[in-house]
């Protein structure tokens, strides 16, 4: 219930801040909205404009939805060889120390997130480190390193703006094709019609659906990227050897950007939408 209404309340104040953004650029560029100007603005504004206020608001979602502790002085020895062992790879990677975190979950998991690769967090669940070896924990760290370190989460949040815009310029510019046709091209002074507001929603979720697609097939991509780079900072043997103890791990209870950028992934619809290839591809392609 805390996700959902966090994610709702999260939602309505980044809809609200684009409508303000939105209106100011038409009345300053003087742009219809009914315009194909003016329908690409409207897509971009909420295509990109959502993506990249997700992105910054990563960090501050991620704590808040996995209640995950960040470690500002390590209490035990397992937090201290955790931001230890970050802090090397981070050195390795050329990046700066990401935050870490460790968020109470029984699967064995781990993500990266943030807003860039200076400014991110890695969080662990206990039930990776209560499930697997120091070497299998160092490498999981390592793919979560390599996520950071490679622009992971700037890369993905521009393919998902670019893809939002497309879905929202078509699925507007269709559904007033459509209405115009059902309604024999008679415009009503008042705006748009009901048919168009429910045309325009079917066809975002059809267009969603396809795009979901394609943002699915550059997150597997990055896996085996993140994957390669760990093998590089600790070994492909302890890689390899955390892929093979995920195949006995609970499905993922992450949602969005933290499952993408997480070591697992959970269920999904078919390998088309599943953000991470399935863990023999992956082992495989270490060997």
């Amino acid at each position: 219930m805390k996700r959902v209404v966090l994610f709702l309340v999260t939602n309505l104040a980044v809809m609200l801040v684009l409508g303000i953004v939105l209106s100011i650029l038409m009345s300053v560029f003087g742009i219809d909205n009914r315009s194909l100007g003016g329908i690409l603005m409207i897509a971009a504004v909420f295509g990109f404009g959502g993506s990249f206020i997700s992105l910054f608001m990563s960090k501050w979602m991620a704590k808040k939805s996995t209640g995950a502790h960040v470690i500002e002085q390590p209490r035990n020895e397992t937090e201290k060889w955790l931001v230890e062992t970050v802090s090397s790879q981070a050195q390795k990677a050329g990046i700066k120390m990401p935050e870490v975190a460790i968020y109470d979950s029984p699967e064995m998991n781990a993500f990266a997130t943030g807003p860039s690769k200076n400014n991110s967090l890695i969080a662990v669940s206990t039930g990776l480190l209560q499930n697997m070896s120091q070497g299998e924990a160092e490498a999981v760290l390592a793919h979560e390193v390599s996520h950071v370190s490679g622009g992971d989460m700037v890369t993905l949040t521009l393919i998902q703006g670019v893809v939002n815009t497309f879905v929202i310029f078509f699925a507007k510019v269709l559904a007033g094709i459509v209405d115009n046709f059902l309604s024999g091209d008679d415009e009503e002074e008042s705006g748009y019609s009901w048919t168009y507001f429910i045309l325009d929603m079917v066809f975002q979720i059809i267009f969603g659906i396809l795009a979901s697609v394609v943002v699915a097939y550059f997150s597997r991509k990055r896996e085996f990227v993140a994957d390669a780079g760990a093998a590089k900072l600790v070994g492909a043997d302890k890689m390899r050897a955390a892929l093979e103890r995920l195949k006995s791990n609970h499905p993922s209870q992450l949602q969005g950007s933290m499952m993408a950028f997480g070591i697992a992934s959970g269920k999904g619809l078919g390998d088309f939408f599943s953000s991470h290839p399935p863990l023999d591809e992956r082992i495989n392609a270490l060997k």
